[in-house]
């Protein structure tokens, strides 16, 4: 066996020895956590953050089972505003639309998640992939005009917000779910990650997948957008185009938009409609609602 690959196959057993450790003391850790006790405990095989994710990957694959039954728990950067009641076991009803700008943040602890009992009047959930137009859209109360939830994991999801998300799925399946992001190859994968799943999840990867629409930026959008407002693609946008062209999950009308954004070498953020004014936002969600123009 190679020295690499036998250090991979003691990492896997050092998780799981470290994790069975954290169940026996009925805890839960984060990632990171984990990974300073391994540090401590087994420095000569794990030396970075990377490192422990695979082999919790791994560990994962092996057992066939959850993060959260190994004990880990998700660090979660996510919240939540509008129309919905949350209510944790044992506590206190929390209205969404009464946290102010930055909204209700999302726990981690995923056992809670399950548990929580939720109800709303929203006819609509939003997921906007920037905490910045979040705050916007919280601060305008853009889920009076347009009965809704709002969610955001503040770019990438994490795994707790995806869960929330997919449990509102379920509680609330009449509701549609639209994506608002960039419109950019990272903005497309970040909604691709809501809707298909995270490759690097491993065999959670699709767990927590959701119908998720694409309700904009798109390509349709530009003509609402001054020119000098497009920004050129940076080389990490083309690799990100490059992973997502090479998935065959990629529905075709998601790759076509794909092809004019990676042509035109340009991408579009949602700031830049702030040229027609700060209420243009809410505006273009709901006009675009009504017209049913997501995809």
């Amino acid at each position: 066996m190679r020295p690499n690959a036998a250090k991979a196959f003691v990492r896997v057993w050092k998780v799981v020895e470290m994790c069975f450790q954290i169940l026996v003391q009925e805890k839960r850790v984060t990632q990171r956590e984990l990974f300073y006790k391994l540090l401590c405990s087994s420095p000569q095989y794990f030396t970075c953050q990377l490192q422990v994710n695979r082999t919790i990957q791994d560990v994962v694959a092996l057992l066939r089972c959850s993060r959260y039954s190994l004990g880990i728990m998700a660090s979660s950067r996510g919240a939540v505003t509008g129309r919905l009641l949350l209510q944790e076991p044992n506590q206190e009803t929390v209205d969404c639309s009464a946290c102010g700008s930055s909204g209700h943040a999302i726990t981690g602890d995923m056992n809670l998640l399950e548990r929580m009992v939720m109800k709303t009047d929203a006819r609509y959930i939003i997921v906007v992939e920037k905490h910045a137009i979040f705050q916007r859209l919280a601060e305008d109360r853009v889920f009076n005009q347009i009965p809704s939830i709002l969610i955001t994991a503040k770019g990438y999801p994490d795994i707790a917000t995806r869960f929330l998300l997919y449990r509102m799925s379920r509680a609330f399946p009449d509701l549609p779910i639209l994506a608002l992001v960039d419109w950019n190859p990272a903005g497309l994968a970040i909604l691709c990650t809501f809707k298909f799943g995270s490759i690097g999840m491993g065999l959670e990867a699709y767990r927590y997948a959701c119908n998720v629409k694409w309700l904009g930026l798109r390509g349709d959008d530009l003509q609402l957008i001054p020119e000098e407002s497009l920004i050129p693609l940076k080389p990490r946008d083309l690799q990100i185009a490059k992973s997502l062209k090479s998935s065959e999950i990629l529905e075709e009308n998601y790759r076509n938009e794909l092809e004019v954004m990676v042509q035109s070498g340009r991408r579009a953020e949602i700031e830049a409609l702030y040229f027609r004014g700060y209420n243009f936002l809410g505006k273009y969600i709901a006009k675009k609602i009504v017209q049913a123009n997501y995809v």
